[in-house]
Protein backbone atom coordinates (compact mmCIF):
# COMPACT_ATOMS: atom_id res chain seq x y z
CA UNK A 1 0.00 0.00 0.00
CA UNK A 2 2.96 2.24 -0.75
CA UNK A 3 1.85 3.66 -4.11
CA UNK A 4 -1.19 4.61 -6.12
CA UNK A 5 -0.66 1.43 -8.13
CA UNK A 6 -1.05 -0.61 -4.93
CA UNK A 7 -4.23 1.25 -4.05
CA UNK A 8 -5.66 0.80 -7.52
CA UNK A 9 -4.98 -2.92 -7.43
CA UNK A 10 -6.84 -3.14 -4.12
CA UNK A 11 -9.78 -1.30 -5.64
CA UNK A 12 -9.82 -3.64 -8.64
CA UNK A 13 -9.89 -6.60 -6.24
CA UNK A 14 -12.72 -5.03 -4.24
CA UNK A 15 -14.68 -4.28 -7.41
CA UNK A 16 -14.33 -7.88 -8.59
CA UNK A 17 -15.60 -9.15 -5.24
CA UNK A 18 -18.55 -6.73 -5.19
CA UNK A 19 -19.52 -7.38 -8.80
CA UNK A 20 -20.55 -5.07 -11.65
CA UNK A 21 -23.60 -2.81 -11.57
CA UNK A 22 -26.81 -4.66 -12.48
CA UNK A 23 -27.41 -2.29 -15.40
CA UNK A 24 -24.95 -4.23 -17.54
CA UNK A 25 -26.79 -7.52 -17.21
CA UNK A 26 -30.37 -6.30 -17.12
CA UNK A 27 -30.00 -3.90 -20.07
CA UNK A 28 -27.47 -5.91 -22.04
CA UNK A 29 -29.58 -6.00 -25.22
CA UNK A 30 -29.99 -2.23 -25.49
CA UNK A 31 -26.37 -1.73 -24.47
CA UNK A 32 -25.15 -3.95 -27.31
CA UNK A 33 -27.32 -2.11 -29.85
CA UNK A 34 -25.91 1.22 -28.69
CA UNK A 35 -22.34 -0.09 -28.69
CA UNK A 36 -22.59 -1.43 -32.23
CA UNK A 37 -24.09 1.82 -33.51
CA UNK A 38 -21.34 3.79 -31.76
CA UNK A 39 -18.54 1.70 -33.23
CA UNK A 40 -19.93 1.76 -36.77
CA UNK A 41 -20.64 5.49 -37.10
CA UNK A 42 -18.08 7.55 -39.01
CA UNK A 43 -19.29 10.89 -37.62
CA UNK A 44 -18.83 9.66 -34.06
CA UNK A 45 -15.29 8.51 -34.90
CA UNK A 46 -14.49 11.88 -36.43
CA UNK A 47 -15.78 13.71 -33.36
CA UNK A 48 -13.64 11.49 -31.14
CA UNK A 49 -10.63 12.28 -33.34
CA UNK A 50 -11.26 16.00 -32.84
CA UNK A 51 -11.19 15.54 -29.07
CA UNK A 52 -8.06 13.38 -29.27
CA UNK A 53 -6.27 15.97 -31.38
CA UNK A 54 -6.98 18.62 -28.74
CA UNK A 55 -5.80 16.39 -25.91
CA UNK A 56 -7.64 14.28 -23.39
CA UNK A 57 -8.00 15.24 -19.73
CA UNK A 58 -6.66 12.75 -17.20
CA UNK A 59 -9.39 10.40 -16.02
CA UNK A 60 -11.70 11.63 -18.77
CA UNK A 61 -9.97 10.29 -21.83
CA UNK A 62 -11.05 8.03 -24.68
CA UNK A 63 -12.48 5.19 -22.57
CA UNK A 64 -14.43 7.58 -20.36
CA UNK A 65 -15.92 9.29 -23.40
CA UNK A 66 -16.79 5.95 -25.01
CA UNK A 67 -18.55 4.69 -21.91
CA UNK A 68 -20.53 7.87 -21.42
CA UNK A 69 -21.55 7.97 -25.08
CA UNK A 70 -22.56 4.32 -25.34
CA UNK A 71 -24.49 4.35 -22.08
CA UNK A 72 -26.21 7.65 -22.86
CA UNK A 73 -27.31 6.03 -26.11
CA UNK A 74 -28.46 2.99 -24.18
CA UNK A 75 -30.59 5.12 -21.86
CA UNK A 76 -32.18 6.80 -24.88
CA UNK A 77 -33.00 3.42 -26.42
CA UNK A 78 -34.58 2.21 -23.18
CA UNK A 79 -36.59 5.39 -22.64
CA UNK A 80 -37.80 5.47 -26.24
CA UNK A 81 -38.71 1.78 -26.52
CA UNK A 82 -42.21 0.71 -27.52
CA UNK A 83 -44.49 1.30 -30.51
CA UNK A 84 -45.24 4.93 -29.60
CA UNK A 85 -41.79 5.99 -30.84
CA UNK A 86 -40.61 5.63 -34.43
CA UNK A 87 -37.54 3.44 -34.88
CA UNK A 88 -35.71 5.89 -37.12
CA UNK A 89 -36.21 8.74 -34.66
CA UNK A 90 -35.14 6.47 -31.81
CA UNK A 91 -31.91 5.56 -33.61
CA UNK A 92 -31.24 9.19 -34.48
CA UNK A 93 -31.60 10.28 -30.87
CA UNK A 94 -29.23 7.49 -29.85
CA UNK A 95 -26.73 8.83 -32.39
CA UNK A 96 -27.06 12.35 -30.98
CA UNK A 97 -26.38 10.91 -27.52
CA UNK A 98 -23.20 9.33 -28.87
CA UNK A 99 -22.01 12.65 -30.28
CA UNK A 100 -22.85 14.48 -27.06
CA UNK A 101 -21.05 11.84 -25.03
CA UNK A 102 -17.90 12.08 -27.12
CA UNK A 103 -17.80 15.89 -26.93
CA UNK A 104 -19.08 16.50 -23.40
CA UNK A 105 -15.65 16.92 -21.76
CA UNK A 106 -13.97 18.84 -24.58
CA UNK A 107 -13.12 21.61 -22.06
CA UNK A 108 -12.77 19.42 -18.97
CA UNK A 109 -9.61 21.16 -17.80
CA UNK A 110 -11.27 24.58 -17.60
CA UNK A 111 -13.49 26.15 -14.91
CA UNK A 112 -17.19 25.87 -15.67
CA UNK A 113 -16.23 23.19 -18.17
CA UNK A 114 -19.77 22.14 -19.08
CA UNK A 115 -20.85 25.60 -20.22
CA UNK A 116 -17.55 26.41 -21.91
CA UNK A 117 -17.46 22.98 -23.50
CA UNK A 118 -21.00 23.38 -24.83
CA UNK A 119 -19.97 26.51 -26.72
CA UNK A 120 -16.90 24.76 -28.11
CA UNK A 121 -18.91 21.71 -29.13
CA UNK A 122 -21.37 23.94 -30.96
CA UNK A 123 -18.54 25.39 -33.01
CA UNK A 124 -17.12 21.95 -33.76
CA UNK A 125 -20.48 20.63 -34.90
CA UNK A 126 -20.87 23.38 -37.46
CA UNK A 127 -18.37 21.44 -39.54
CA UNK A 128 -20.37 18.22 -39.41
CA UNK A 129 -23.57 19.22 -41.21
CA UNK A 130 -25.96 18.98 -38.28
CA UNK A 131 -29.24 20.84 -38.60
CA UNK A 132 -29.46 23.74 -36.16
CA UNK A 133 -32.11 22.09 -33.92
CA UNK A 134 -30.00 18.94 -33.46
CA UNK A 135 -26.84 20.91 -32.87
CA UNK A 136 -28.67 22.97 -30.25
CA UNK A 137 -29.89 19.80 -28.53
CA UNK A 138 -26.33 18.53 -28.20
CA UNK A 139 -25.05 21.89 -27.01
CA UNK A 140 -27.70 22.16 -24.30
CA UNK A 141 -27.14 18.57 -23.16
CA UNK A 142 -23.42 19.25 -22.70
CA UNK A 143 -24.15 22.51 -20.87
CA UNK A 144 -26.44 20.62 -18.47
CA UNK A 145 -24.18 17.70 -17.57
CA UNK A 146 -22.27 19.08 -14.60
CA UNK A 147 -23.18 17.82 -11.12
CA UNK A 148 -24.54 20.11 -8.39
CA UNK A 149 -25.14 22.97 -10.82
CA UNK A 150 -28.38 24.54 -11.99
CA UNK A 151 -29.48 23.09 -15.32
CA UNK A 152 -31.84 24.38 -17.97
CA UNK A 153 -35.20 22.67 -18.37
CA UNK A 154 -35.87 22.11 -22.07
CA UNK A 155 -39.24 22.42 -23.77
CA UNK A 156 -38.57 19.71 -26.35
CA UNK A 157 -39.05 16.18 -24.91
CA UNK A 158 -36.33 14.69 -27.09
CA UNK A 159 -33.91 17.44 -26.13
CA UNK A 160 -34.73 16.90 -22.46
CA UNK A 161 -34.17 13.16 -22.76
CA UNK A 162 -30.85 13.71 -24.52
CA UNK A 163 -29.75 16.10 -21.77
CA UNK A 164 -30.86 13.81 -18.96
CA UNK A 165 -29.38 10.68 -20.57
CA UNK A 166 -25.99 12.36 -20.94
CA UNK A 167 -26.05 13.46 -17.32
CA UNK A 168 -27.01 10.01 -16.03
CA UNK A 169 -24.45 8.15 -18.13
CA UNK A 170 -21.73 10.54 -16.99
CA UNK A 171 -22.72 10.08 -13.34
CA UNK A 172 -22.72 6.29 -13.69
CA UNK A 173 -18.96 6.85 -13.79
CA UNK A 174 -19.07 8.00 -10.15
CA UNK A 175 -19.62 4.38 -9.18
CA UNK A 176 -16.96 1.65 -9.31
CA UNK A 177 -15.01 3.33 -12.12
CA UNK A 178 -14.23 6.27 -9.88
CA UNK A 179 -12.15 3.95 -7.71
CA UNK A 180 -10.83 1.53 -10.33
CA UNK A 181 -9.82 4.12 -12.93
CA UNK A 182 -10.66 7.81 -12.71
CA UNK A 183 -9.22 8.69 -9.30
CA UNK A 184 -5.80 7.20 -9.96
CA UNK A 185 -5.48 8.63 -13.46
CA UNK A 186 -6.21 12.12 -12.12
CA UNK A 187 -3.91 11.79 -9.11
CA UNK A 188 -1.00 10.63 -11.23
CA UNK A 189 -0.69 14.11 -12.73
CA UNK A 190 -1.13 16.16 -9.55
CA UNK A 191 2.00 17.66 -8.11
CA UNK A 192 2.31 17.60 -4.35
CA UNK A 193 -0.25 14.83 -3.97
CA UNK A 194 0.51 11.96 -1.59
CA UNK A 195 -1.30 9.07 0.01
CA UNK A 196 -1.80 10.62 3.49
CA UNK A 197 -3.26 13.76 1.90
CA UNK A 198 -5.56 11.63 -0.26
CA UNK A 199 -6.98 9.82 2.76
CA UNK A 200 -7.26 13.00 4.79
CA UNK A 201 -9.73 14.24 2.17
CA UNK A 202 -11.29 10.83 1.59
CA UNK A 203 -14.39 11.09 3.85
CA UNK A 204 -15.39 14.39 2.27
CA UNK A 205 -14.97 12.91 -1.21
CA UNK A 206 -17.16 9.98 -0.26
CA UNK A 207 -19.86 12.38 0.90
CA UNK A 208 -19.81 14.06 -2.50
CA UNK A 209 -20.22 10.74 -4.27
CA UNK A 210 -23.12 9.81 -1.99
CA UNK A 211 -24.90 13.05 -2.93
CA UNK A 212 -24.94 12.01 -6.59
CA UNK A 213 -27.18 9.08 -5.66
CA UNK A 214 -30.26 11.32 -5.53
CA UNK A 215 -29.58 13.36 -8.67
CA UNK A 216 -30.27 10.95 -11.53
CA UNK A 217 -32.72 12.41 -14.01
CA UNK A 218 -34.22 9.72 -16.26
CA UNK A 219 -36.36 6.81 -15.04
CA UNK A 220 -33.56 4.50 -16.20
CA UNK A 221 -30.98 6.55 -14.32
CA UNK A 222 -33.07 6.57 -11.17
CA UNK A 223 -33.52 2.82 -11.45
CA UNK A 224 -29.88 1.91 -11.95
CA UNK A 225 -27.84 4.91 -10.84
CA UNK A 226 -28.04 4.29 -7.09
CA UNK A 227 -26.67 0.79 -7.63
CA UNK A 228 -23.64 2.23 -9.42
CA UNK A 229 -23.07 4.66 -6.57
CA UNK A 230 -23.60 2.10 -3.82
CA UNK A 231 -21.06 -0.27 -5.35
CA UNK A 232 -18.55 2.54 -5.74
CA UNK A 233 -19.06 3.66 -2.16
CA UNK A 234 -18.50 0.11 -0.93
CA UNK A 235 -15.18 -0.01 -2.76
CA UNK A 236 -14.28 3.31 -1.15
CA UNK A 237 -15.27 2.13 2.31
CA UNK A 238 -13.18 -1.02 1.99
CA UNK A 239 -10.20 0.96 0.75
CA UNK A 240 -10.45 3.49 3.56
CA UNK A 241 -10.82 0.74 6.17
CA UNK A 242 -7.72 -0.98 4.78
CA UNK A 243 -5.77 2.27 4.99
CA UNK A 244 -6.84 2.89 8.60
CA UNK A 245 -5.90 -0.66 9.52
CA UNK A 246 -2.47 -0.13 7.96
CA UNK A 247 -2.05 3.09 9.93
CA UNK A 248 -2.89 1.20 13.11
CA UNK A 249 -0.31 -1.49 12.36
CA UNK A 250 -2.83 -4.14 11.34
CA UNK A 251 -1.31 -5.12 8.00
CA UNK A 252 -1.85 -3.87 4.45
Amino acid sequence: MNSYQDLRRLCLDFAAAIGPPVFYEQERSSLMVSLQAFEENETVRRCLDVVADRGFFAGHAREHLRRVAVEAGTIVLIERSGPAFGENKRKRLCFLAHVAGVLHDIKRSEPNHARVGAVEAGEILKGFGFADPEREMIVKAIANHEAFQAHEALSDPDGQLLSDALYDADKFRWGPENFTDTLWEMLALRKGENIPLLFKRFPRGMEGIARIRETFRTPTGRRYGPDFIDRGLEIGRRLYARYLARQNGQGI
